[in-house]
């Protein structure tokens, strides 16, 4: 198994720079995202119509541009997350982890035994078509793969120490849009609710023994803040905003415009 670049900054104590493939599903992308020297490629399978065939592409560019591939899955599917596993996924996200119970199965199926009860495949992607003797695959995978639980509805906050306490689990990642809407102020940007919220989860991750580390976005339109910030907040991981689409359309208009206003004329 590829060093999970992500997973050496983390424990190095680093903040890891991933930012956000979008919805275009072209391997292209993650390749772009690697030599522009992000650390991860974000690939959201929640938001978008990716299918497994996207998502094993991505998963081989990122390992030819040394960047980690994060998959957000579409909720938590023990079964699901093997496939993206066996295929090489090196970072899994769940989104809406509200209880311990939750994150603790998520471990179990991510991790192999003795950590979890993920299933055996000795012949898989992963497994470097079995070339990789299974028992150095599963000791591999255990020390590489990263586990990513959100943290979006205030039934999380209410239960983020046990959260924060489950073995297993790399990263908490706050999710600030679906946080907000949780607690009923969606569009008011730094809401004093929401960062209080943020700040109870800030501080069960900083109590925790389990190294556990912390994943905020940078730039979030309802939590602005930038890297020398989530550093001193102690983040692991951050992944920087816009996605591709957005970043395109904004150069692309604002080339447009500035092309008109040379000629004297607008649209």
């Amino acid at each position: 198994m590829k060093e999970n670049r992500v997973r050496r900054i983390l424990g190095e104590g680093g903040l890891a720079l991933g930012t956000h493939v979008g919805g275009i599903a072209d391997p292209q992308i993650v390749e772009i995202i690697g030599l522009a020297g992000f650390d991860a490629a974000f690939i959201d399978m929640e938001h978008t119509s990716f299918d497994l065939r996207d998502i094993q592409l991505m998963v081989m560019a990122a390992e030819r541009a040394g960047v980690t591939p994060i998959v957000r899955t579409p909720g938590f599917d023990a079964a699901f997350i093997l496939r993206l596993l066996d295929m090489g996924v090196q970072g899994v996200q769940v989104p809406h982890v509200s209880t311990a119970d939750t994150a603790r199965e998520a471990v179990k199926a991510v991790r192999y035994p003795p950590q979890g009860e993920r299933g055996m495949a000795a012949a898989s992607r992963a497994a470097d078509y079995g070339k990789t003797r299974l028992l150095d695959h599963m000791a591999q995978s255990n020390a590489q793969i990263t586990l990513a639980c959100m943290i979006e509805d205030m039934e999380a906050v209410e239960n983020i120490d046990q959260i924060a306490a489950v073995e297993g689990v790399d990263l908490l990642a706050v999710g600030p849009s679906d946080l907000s809407r949780s607690l009923g102020v969606s569009g008011h940007p730094d809401h004093p609710r929401l960062v209080a919220a943020i700040d109870r989860v800030r501080d069960a991750v900083r109590k925790s023994n389990t190294g556990v580390r912390l994943a905020l976005p940078l730039a979030h339109a309802a939590y602005p803040r930038n890297a020398a910030q989530l550093k001193e907040f102690g983040a692991g991981y951050t992944n920087c905003a816009p996605t591709p689409e957005v970043r395109l359309l904004q150069s692309l208009q604002a080339q447009a415009e500035e092309a008109r206003k040379l000629l004297g004329s607008e649209r």
